[in-house]
């Protein structure tokens, strides 16, 4: 399996170490991610390692494609989860949900 490392910001921690947050949401830059790929986590602000999650899978999705059911996933509202999206990614609106698991911390 390929070894790859992912950032996330330090508010998002604590949801992914208890599987609360199952997915992420990211743009064109980060849709590469390959399922079965084992990634390294670190927080973005300070690159600090705290945990690995395997990939599960890749898909595209437009932000007004966004549901409820995203949002759980991401555990928030749609509301917030869009205001999230707006404040990472301005203007951005072709998106991928990158689906995993957490291995380990």
């Amino acid at each position: 399996m390929y070894l790859a490392d992912i950032l996330f910001f330090e508010r998002f921690e604590v949801d992914i170490l208890s599987g609360a947050k199952t997915i992420t949401i990211r743009d064109k830059t980060e849709k590469n991610f390959l399922p079965n790929t084992i990634v390294q986590v670190s927080t973005y602000e300070t690159r600090r390692w705290f945990c690995q999650i395997l990939i599960k899978d890749v898909q595209p999705i437009r932000y007004d494609e966004l549901s409820e059911f995203h949002a759980n996933q991401e555990n928030m509202s749609l509301e917030e989860l869009k205001a999230v999206i707006d404040e990472i990614y301005p203007n951005v609106r072709d998106l991928y949900v990158i689906t995993y698991v957490l291995l380990g911390s």
